[in-house]
């Protein structure tokens, strides 16, 4: 699903976590919930020193213009 479908029915102190900490990797719980409503993480790896789960790119700007008062 996409983050603008998903975002109207994520917890507000997910939304908030997400805005605060765009672009790092996603903890557990703030990931178990993004998942539940439908959204997709990757994986980062070692190799990348990026270890955890992350929203893509594409999310992470959106996500960004959001918080700009931009979306």
């Amino acid at each position: 699903m996409d983050i603008e479908q998903l975002w109207p029915t994520l917890s507000e102190a997910t939304r908030a976590w997400l805005i605060a900490n765009n672009g790092d990797a996603v903890p557990e719980p703030v990931a178990d919930e993004v998942v539940a409503a439908g959204g997709v993480l990757t994986e980062g790896s070692a190799e990348d020193d990026e270890d955890g789960l992350y929203l893509s790119d594409e999310e992470t700007d959106w996500i960004e213009a959001v918080a700009n008062g931009e979306g």
